[in-house]
């Protein structure tokens, strides 16, 4: 990634997650960590479009707090929520809420949304945009979501599972980017940052 590095030689990641953070070392990038002190609200809306513009402005809010505190370089802000039956799955509140999401989204489909938003601080430039995901479950047992839950994995996770861990084996198939129901879509981050800066020359 030294074309991104020559083009973006600062770059900081409006998160806390250790995932994202993960993500962005696995491709190469040279970065610092920053998370936003926005609240993340849960997502009310009528229908999935309404879910989709929600974690973009969400998305672009976190990247803005971090980009008025920072002031120069390129700003990551990303936002990603499950997304059942028109209705956002954020992150459980406890654990019993952890194994309801999950016997809801056992034996189907459902849609992991991710915002993301770049701020060029330094040319005043910004790209948002929303990546969805369709994942398929199989048809998991009351024994598996408990063992699952009481193990602390679903804690911090929207929709109350990560598919990077034990909870790969939930997963029948996904239709669309891996890396996005991780919290990056790292394909066309890495798209949407080349002609952010290709643009700007």
């Amino acid at each position: 990634m030294n074309e991104l590095n020559d083009l973006f030689p600062n770059i900081t990641l409006a998160s806390a997650s250790p995932r994202r953070y993960k993500l962005l070392q696995q491709i190469g990038l040279k970065f610092i960590v920053s998370p936003s002190q926005i609240q993340e609200p849960e997502l009310d809306g009528k229908n999935i479009e309404d879910i989709e513009k929600g974690v973009q402005e969400l998305a672009l809010k976190k990247a803005d707090y971090v980009a008025q505190k920072q002031g120069t370089g390129l700003i990551i802000g990303s936002d990603t929520t499950v997304v059942f039956q028109s209705k956002s799955l954020g992150k459980p509140k406890g654990r019993f809420e952890a194994k309801r999401v999950l016997k809801m989204l056992s034996n189907g489909q459902h849609r992991v949304l991710t915002g993301i938003a770049l701020i060029d601080v330094n040319r005043n430039k910004r790209k948002v945009w929303c990546e969805g995901t369709n994942v398929f479950f199989r048809s998991l047992t009351d024994t598996e979501i408990e063992d699952y839950v009481s193990g602390g994995e679903a804690d911090d996770k929207a929709g109350s599972y990560g598919i990077q861990g034990k909870a790969a084996i939930f997963v029948e198939r996904i239709d669309g980017c891996y890396f996005n129901v991780m919290g990056l879509p790292l394909a066309s981050l890495v798209q949407e940052m080349r002609i952010l800066g290709s643009s700007s020359m």
